[in-house]
């Protein structure tokens, strides 16, 4: 039964590192941007959730002002700083990882240096019987939604107009253009959910992680180990990469906690080795 635990633990923190990675895969899919923001809307969204939550006593609320705050704070920095560097990854990097150390700055000053955490909403407060151990209900609830989180994505870019006009820009934008997509709507559009999606993991990360000045630079190095073991760009790859990644993170610590980042780092190198572009990513 421990190891049930412990591979349930993994799978709740993949769901976690999933919602991170699937918005920055999007973002490099179809705009070329390895965004190093990620990280500050992952830890923007969750303090301005707990900010939300503390005034209101409501999660939901919190987590929908979250996400709707941080998907336009990434739509703004998308339109008026990075449009101007379309194409040119360089200038694009380094914007991005300047917002990186402005935030963190920003949330320094604004909500201090000590971690924070959220309360876990009542209907998910206490634990189901498993054997000798019990299991929090909240952790359940973070699986249910990452589930759900990856199935309305893929129904989204499969089944979708939008959808599909979003994989036409991926394959060459140049076309879809031709053929009447306004891709430059379609960037700000990806940009914008891309940063909800990570904003969505702050806010869920709250009341099993604390919040803290740091842990955007920490998220962000695990969302990128995801995105290279499963491929960049690619959805499918984002959800098997973060399940791999939070299982042998979750097992790394329990039983070799001194070795905890080598036991996620040597399989990444692995697979990069036998697989360059990533176990899902493209050729």
């Amino acid at each position: 039964m421990t190891w049930v635990i412990h591979i349930l633990n993994g799978v709740a923190f993949g769901m976690l590192l999933f919602l991170l990675a699937a918005g920055l895969s999007l973002i490099y899919g179809l705009m070329k941007i390895l965004n190093l923001t990620h990280g500050s809307f992952y830890l923007v969204g969750g303090y301005i959730g707990l900010t939300v939550m503390q005034l209101t006593g409501s999660f939901m609320l919190a987590l929908g002002i979250a996400v709707v705050a941080i998907a336009l704070l990434g739509a703004v920095i998308e339109r008026f700083f990075l449009r101007r560097f379309h194409l040119d990854e360089l200038p694009q990097t380094l914007v991005t990882f300047g917002f990186l150390f402005i935030f963190s700055d920003l949330s320094l000053w604004i909500w201090g240096g000590d971690p924070l955490m959220l309360n876990v909403p009542h209907i998910f407060q206490g634990s189901v019987p498993m054997g000798y151990y019990s299991y929090p209900y909240y952790r359940l609830f973070l699986i249910v939604m990452g589930v759900a989180v990856a199935g309305a994505l893929w129904w989204f870019q499969e089944k979708t107009r939008l959808g599909t006009m979003l994989r036409a820009g991926v394959d060459d934008a140049e076309i879809a253009r031709a053929l009447g997509i306004n891709v430059s709507l379609l960037f700000t559009l990806v940009f914008a959910v891309g940063a909800a999606l990570a904003a969505l993991a702050g806010v869920l990360a709250g009341p099993v992680l604390s919040l803290y000045p740091g842990a955007d630079f920490e998220v962000l190095i695990f969302a990128f180990v995801v995105v290279i073991v499963g491929g960049l760009g690619s959805l499918r790859g984002a959800l098997a990469g973060a399940l791999f990644v939070g299982i042998i993170d979750d097992f790394g610590k329990a039983f070799f906690p001194q070795f905890a980042l080598f036991t996620v780092f040597v399989p990444m190198a692995v697979i990069l080795v036998i697989r360059p572009t990533g176990l899902f990513g493209r050729r």
